[in-house]
């Protein structure tokens, strides 16, 4: 025979695009339509529904930017329609092709009622299953116009995401608002061509693919492209033995489950996702109504809470449709978080939030934790998981990798301390399947443990407000449950997925460390401000729970558990991957920016509250107040003690720090380490004291700041591509330099530069007896597609670096042998990263600082290691703005350390001393002893009063800790992250003169729980 391969899928293609799609609602009537634009922010529902309507005309344009516009439809159903389907379908001016990223619409009835979203992929809404003629129809959309910003030419500079700059311009044009009939057998024949054509070219030339061609040619031929809804049943007909062929018994089993990943905030402001939010679930819940088999999963509490607040009407469907097993919470988190720049107690939190809320409002534990699209995942990670009694961990976004292509998909997950905990990626790589034959047929052709184990999961549907599912994807996995050549595709929960899984890998592969994502680099430097305000604002949680729950156990001050609990969703909120990352719009940023500004300042007053409870509330003892050093670090500092506070007067003078002119520069000495900086404001030698060791390379500079060309090729607020190295300028030039020491002793060397459009002034200070030269830097930042670095190069010979992640560290080699290694020269870190050989190590630390990379040098043979911290980016997209205008650093240079020493100088400069004003000073609530750092002392999250420790051994290696209470409460017993008891944690090893003793492991966290004690 010929080849009439291309003259049957053209044809095919032609047909169902041209013919059979149109003919779904080929039978239509206009609808009247009426329109109110809202001048500014949304309404309520209640609020839309009662306005004024004007008349509209289909055809006009409508929304500007950002905008609001009401559409009232109404009509009658015509009597030759009774019985049949009738549907209102409405085209708001969509392109297919962009399905959430442009106009939205959530349909409702006349009373309130919410009916569906409306989206370029979903056009249609239920008017009636069985029509009855000469009855009216009245509907209302609620249709949000926004601005399509990620376009066919992507990151282009737009001021389009800031409601403050967007245009006025109307940019829709509606085309369509009609009712129509649905012509069923039309809809089931485009999903046979459809299914039949994607899975012919997905098979070799063989006689299953040659049968299939011939049935798509007898269908064809059988149909009337004049008759469409007539031929249908008997073009369906000739297709139905091909469709019948059963799979093969070996064929890969794809578990299928509904999904529509909604960005937290991304290209649209949080009051924008929460619209997306109720119009996806309430299409899902929808879809669930129409069908028998169909799951919908969706993670993150607050996305729930947020329809229970604003659309409660939704919310009451979604929780009868979770009740029915049918809508399944997802993950356990709160959002779905960054991973890699929150501190272990934000992890925790994510994970305590959000099973409090599912657990609270179902009565459901998510036994996962599903994270799709974070931008790489810390190695903490699986401790934490397993401590918070999660089985098993998803994601997807590995896939993404520019160089090295994942070796698994399903496996074990090691992290720091030895956990591991079972992971799954999607072989078919994406988490918005449509279950197309291209995406099935990837699935089981590239999973890598296809020898033993037998499926993997598809998430399938639109994301971002796309509207989820549709009824073309279940449909399509009705016809993919069992058919020849294909996977076979089930509707299933995750958890069965995973518990089959375990059972088929019962020695699965492991992978050790982290889950590096080879791309989005630069999102640990991206929007500075967003970045900074987090970390100040898990620091001051964390300040205001420990004083707090001091205040409580010390005098008669209430515990303040809906105001954190609130600040913590808050901060959790904005640590959704698109948020912290810095890879949203202007609006998103701006308004991230003063939310932190807000919780600041309402976690500054409930410290204050407590502290005053706790001193004396500024009476002093003998009729007048005196100042109180209050210190919120478990370490040592200022002459307070370790979480205590102690009055002023009781604190040693220090010796001063010497300060003298050399070479129009200047040498900082204190009893530790003496520092030499050049006339141009570069550090020349650091040497530690103690060993006499000189921690700057020889012939090198530190501090110096330098400025590189950034304009990698796509993603722009995302990537940073390695070639950007290749263009450096140093930041030499000064424009003034002088040097003083203060009243305490400390002294500081003020520099200033100017380049660019940019100015840089800093302060280098050495304060007595600290190994920390510390850097206070004020950038008035104005350059574009620039990125601004500033780099120490140490004369150290590390072959690893150290740095510092959620309760614990993690290493890095230094050197670039292998292309995985090659491919992280952009990398993270928290408070520190340490650079060490035997006997000598130097950190780096900082107060809101996350990416940096690293060099290894040779001069004349002599290795040494280069650090440079990333300070700022000025990409254009999304936000054409991003760090432009006045940008503060805190950054340190600890001379002479090893890594218990890095994490205590990163813990004091991200917890300073406060000064306040009393009558007395305190003991410490909690002490700890032996291996141990302290992180968190707070009160339980039941509201029992009683008293939860958390604290972590940090330096790598196995110990013992201690802990001692002073206050009302019983003996210790260890829980779970979620503050719950289990017979499978170890406890204390024993009790002596009050201090609860236990073994610790290399970056093992332990949580104790004390019970208030009883009158």
């Amino acid at each position: 025979m010929h080849d009439d391969i291309p003259l049957t899928t053209g044809r095919a293609r032609r047909v169902l695009d041209e013919r059979i799609l149109p003919a779904v609602h080929a039978t239509a009537t206009p609808l009247d339509t009426a329109w109110h634009e809202l001048p500014g922010e949304p309404v309520p529902p209640a609020s839309g529904l009662a306005l004024d309507f004007a008349p509209y005309e289909v055809g006009t344009t409508w929304g500007a930017a950002w905008g609001t516009t009401w559409f009232r439809v109404t009509g009658t159903v015509p009597a030759e329609w009774t019985g049949r389907r009738v549907e209102a379908v409405i085209d708001l001016g969509f392109d297919k092709n962009m399905p959430g990223f442009q106009c939205e619409g959530l349909v409702y009835l006349a009373d309130g009622t919410p009916v569906k979203s409306i989206n370029p992929r979903n056009q249609w809404v239920l008017v009636a299953e069985a029509a009855v003629g000469g009855e009216t129809v009245e509907l209302f959309v609620e249709a949000a116009s926004n601005p399509v910003l990620l376009d066919y030419h992507p990151f282009l500079v737009t001021h389009e995401g800031d409601v403050e700059t967007s245009s006025p311009k109307r940019l829709y044009t509606s085309r369509r608002m009609d009712l129509a009939v649905f012509e069923s057998e039309v809809h089931e024949l485009a999903l046979d061509l459809e299914v039949l054509l994607e899975l012919q070219a997905q098979l070799p030339e063989g006689p299953r693919r040659m049968r299939i061609l011939q049935a798509l040619d007898d269908a064809l031929d059988r149909l009337d492209l004049q008759h469409i809804a007539a031929t249908a049943p008997d073009a369906r007909a000739a297709l139905a033995d091909v469709l019948a062929a059963p799979a093969d018994a070996s064929a890969h089993t794809i578990s299928a489950i509904g999904h529509a990943h909604i960005d937290s905030a991304w290209l649209w402001p949080v009051r924008e996702t929460i619209r997306k939010v109720a119009r996806t679930t309430s299409t899902m819940t929808e879809l669930i109504d129409q069908t028998d088999d169909f799951l919908y999963g969706m993670s993150s509490a607050q996305q729930y809470a947020w329809i229970k607040e604003h659309r409660p009407e939704v919310y009451a469907r979604v929780k009868a449709a979770v009740e029915a097993g049918r809508f399944l919470p997802l993950g356990g988190m709160w959002v779905e978080s960054d991973t890699v720049m929150p501190t272990g107690e934000s992890i925790v939190r994510q994970f305590s939030q959000g099973q409090r809320f599912f657990e609270r409002e179902f009565g459901i534990r998510p036994k996962g934790v599903w994270l799709p699209d974070s931008f790489g995942y810390s190695p903490a990670l699986p401790q934490l998981m397993r401590r918070a009694g999660f089985a098993w961990f998803f994601t997807q976004k590995i896939s993404w990798n520019q160089v090295n292509k994942f070796p698994h998909h399903t496996f074990l997950w090691e992290g720091i301390d030895g956990s591991r905990v079972f992971s799954h990626f999607p072989s078919m790589d994406t988490y918005n399947s449509r279950l197309s034959g291209e995406e099935v047929a990837k699935a089981s052709r590239q999973f890598r443990e296809n020898r033993l184990a037998t499926g993997s999961i598809a998430p399938v549907g639109w994301g971002d407000g796309g509207g989820g599912t549709t009824r073309e994807m279940t449909g399509t996995a009705a016809r993919l449950a069992d058919l020849e050549g294909s996977a076979k595709v089930r509707w299933e929960h995750p958890d069965a997925f995973f518990d089959r899984a375990k059972s088929e890998l019962p020695d699965p592969p492991v992978w050790v460390g982290e889950l590096y994502l080879e791309l989005h680099r630069a999102t640990l430097t991206s929007q500075h401000q967003t970045k900074q305000g987090n970390r100040r604002c898990e620091q001051l949680l964390i300040e205001a729970e420990l004083w707090a729950a001091t205040a409580a156990a010390r005098t008669d001050a209430a515990y303040p558990y809906d105001e954190l609990d609130a600040l913590w969703q808050q901060v959790l909120l904005q640590q959704f991957h698109d948020i912290l990352p810095g890879t949203s719009i202007a609006w998103v940023h701006r308004e991230a920016v003063a939310k932190y500004a807000e919780t600041a300042a309402r976690l500054e007053a409930v410290i204050a509250d407590a502290l005053a409870a706790l001193t004396g509330g500024g009476s002093g003892d003998h009729g007048h107040d005196a100042t109180v050093v209050v210190n919120p670090a478990p370490f040592l500092q200022a002459g307070a003690p370790a979480q205590g506070a102690v009055v002023a007067t009781d604190v040693p003078a220090a010796t001063a720090v010497s300060l003298a002119e050399r070479d129009g520069g200047y040498v900082l000495t204190n009893d530790l380490v003496r520092v030499v900086v050049d006339g141009r404001g570069l550090v020349t030698s650091a040497v530690d004291l103690t060993t006499g060791r000189e921690a700057i390379a020889p012939g090198q500079v530190a501090n110096l700041l330098q400025l590189h060309q950034d304009f990698p090729n796509m993603w722009d607020a995302w990537d940073v591509d390695r070639y950007y190295r290749n263009r450096v300028e140093d930041l030499v030039q000064v424009s003034s330099l002088d040097a003083s020491v203060d009243d305490g002793g400390v002294a500081r060397v003020a520099v200033a530069r100017a380049f660019g459009d940019s100015t840089v002034t800093q302060e280098i200070v050495l304060a007595p007896g600290s190994r920390t030269l510390e850097f206070d830097q004020v950038t008035d930042w104005h350059e574009t597609e620039k990125f601004l670095k500033v780099a120490f190069p140490l004369d150290v010979r590390a072959e690893h670096t150290v740095a510092e992640t959620q309760f614990g560290a993690q290493k890095r080699v230094t050197h670039t042998n292998t292309s995985w290694e090659a491919a992280k020269f952009e990398t993270s870190m928290h408070r520190f990263v340490l650079v060490e050989e035997s006997g000598f190590g130097v950190a780096l630390v900082n107060d809101s600082i996350h990416g940096f990379d690293t060099t290894r040098d040779a001069v004349d043979g002599h290795v040494t290691t280069t650090v440079r911290l990333s300070l700022l980016r000025a990409p254009r997209f999304p936000d054409p703005e991003t760090d432009q205008g006045t940008q503060t650093h805190r950054y340190g240079l600890v001379i002479g350390t090893d890594q218990l020493g890095a994490t205590e100088a990163g813990v004091v400069m991200n917890a300073s001393v406060r000064r306040v004003t009393g009558a007395h000073g305190f003991e410490p609530l909690v002490q700890v002893s032996g291996d141990v750092v302290l992180s968190s002392v707070k009160l339980a999250d039941d509201r029992s009063g009683d008293l939860v420790v958390r604290v972590y051994e940090p330096s790598g290696r196995r110990g013992t800790g201690g802990i001692a209470v002073d206050g009302p409460f019983g003996s210790a017993t260890e829980v779970t992250l979620l503050e719950e008891s289990d017979v499978t944690l170890p406890g204390v090893a024993s009790v002596t003169d009050g201090v609860a003793a236990f073994p610790v492991d290399a970056y093992e966290v332990r949580t104790f729980r004390y019970p208030r004690a009883t009158a």
